[in-house]
């Protein structure tokens, strides 16, 4: 009897977070609209979906922040940041590790979500991992952003791994852009999102609560000199970075 009753309220608390999203654009709404006219206004676009949309759902969940840094952001230096990612709150989390304007690199599928959809193609870079072309793209799109100090964010598994797989091998994309525009990579590992609210609702399990959501942004890894024959060894150092610092956290919960 327990267990059918903590199914169900987790069922509720799991469609809460879709009422919180939805609730968090309705009051945002008329600030979204306004600063996605206009690609010079993201910065303000990005404060609201930061403070008014993210913390309404991360709040409204029972989810709090905890981010520690080793080193800090500069306001109007660009960088890449990736992290892994296995739940839906990763993306509030990141919001909230990051002070400055960052732009978001997504699949160009999630454009099809109502209300939703509209504001992320407006101001997120979408790519088609099955076209070259749609892929090519996105590093003329990088351009624009970085030339205006925006720092790029990119979840560099290229997809959701599935249960029991804590770190999937990295995509090229980050890293290569990071080498062409000599930006640092700023490396985030994310331990309790998927522990918290995973993004598989049928891991044979009915799991998450609300609480803490750690954080731990690394030691930025410059890029400057390195050149695409180098994109490889950087992926690996960053993969093994934060694959290790995730099992040894993982290991200890």
């Amino acid at each position: 009897m327990f267990k059918f009753i903590k199914i169900c309220l987790l069922g509720i608390w799991n469609i809460w977070f879709y009422v919180l999203a939805f609730i968090g654009i309705v009051i945002s709404f008329p600030f979204l609209i306004l600063f996605s006219l206009k690609e010079s206004w993201y910065p303000y676009f990005f404060w609201v979906a930061k403070n008014i949309w993210s913390n309404t759902v991360m709040y409204g969940m029972g989810f709090y922040p905890s981010i520690k840094w080793k080193e800090k952001f500069e306001k109007g230096k660009s960088y890449m940041i990736v992290s892994n990612h296995k739940s839906m709150i990763d993306i509030m989390l990141m919001l909230s590790a990051c002070k400055h304007p960052v732009v978001f690199v997504g699949k160009k599928e999630l454009d099809r979500i109502p209300i939703f959809g509209y504001f992320y193609s407006k101001v997120c870079i979408l790519v088609d991992r099955d076209d070259p072309q749609s892929r090519k793209d996105v590093y003329a799109k990088s351009v624009k952003r970085i030339s205006k100090g925006l720092s790029i964010c990119i979840f560099p598994e290229g997809g959701i791994p599935e249960p029991g797989v804590i770190l999937k091998e990295f995509k090229n994309g980050a890293f290569s852009l990071a080498i062409q525009f000599q930006i640092p990579i700023v490396p985030m590992s994310f331990y309790d999102c998927e522990r918290k609210f995973p993004y598989f609702f049928a891991y044979n399990h009915f799991v998450g609560s609300p609480g803490k959501l750690r954080a731990n942004v690394h030691n930025f890894i410059e890029t400057r000199g390195l050149t695409q024959e180098d994109k490889q060894q950087l992926k690996e150092k960053v993969f093994r970075l934060l694959k290790n610092d995730l099992e040894a956290t993982i290991s200890q919960n």
